[in-house]
């Protein structure tokens, strides 16, 4: 299974992509929203792990951006 995981904290970061990597999961690490839109705009993933509060582009906007470009792949979880 292939993730995104945007999260600003890069320390929290590493940890969550340790514990997912040690338990099979390929994962993405970004650090900021923008940076989430960019990657997705070229990459397919099976799930997305996002912050709410990050910079440039918060966790909720991403959602938004992702709904609004038609993308019915994802489904949304709050």
């Amino acid at each position: 299974m292939k993730l995104l995981l945007a999260e600003d904290e890069k320390a929290l970061s590493n940890v969550l992509v340790t514990i997912l990597k040690h338990n099979n999961y390929s994962v993405d690490a970004v650090y900021n929203g923008q940076e989430a839109l960019d990657y997705l705009d070229t990459e397919m993933y099976d799930a997305l792990i996002l912050d709410i509060m990050m910079p440039k582009i918060d966790g909720l906007t991403v959602l938004k951006t992702i709904r609004a470009k038609g993308n019915k792949k994802y489904q949304y979880y709050y």
